[in-house]
């Protein structure tokens, strides 16, 4: 993964909110949530959902599909993990310098 996805990414969940949103969708699972079933458990306005949502899908964070007018907001699991393999990569690297 690239930096700038990475900082894209991390950069997106960094409002209290959209991480809320994230967290949301996450523990739906593979169904994925309505807009309004997102609106109704986390207590968000609709208009700055719709803005959170916008944000979050424009980090590859979470994927819409439409099913007719109905729009399925689903985690995005795969940049979800190549995210914290992202941030994990190099782990405890330093540790074998100091040895």
């Amino acid at each position: 993964m690239e930096l700038v996805t990475a900082a894209q990414g991390f950069s997106a969940m960094g409002s209290e909110s959209r991480l809320e949103v994230l967290q949301t969708l996450v523990r739906a699972g593979d169904k994925g949530l309505l807009v309004g079933d997102i609106q109704q458990r986390t207590g968000i306005p609709g208009s700055t959902l719709a803005h959170h949502l916008k944000f979050l899908t424009s980090a590859d964070l979470i994927v819409q599909n439409r099913q007719g007018r109905t729009i399925i907001n689903k985690a995005n699991y795969q940049h979800l993990q190549a995210l914290a393999a992202f941030i994990l990569e190099e782990c405890c690297a330093d540790q074998e310098i100091e040895k």
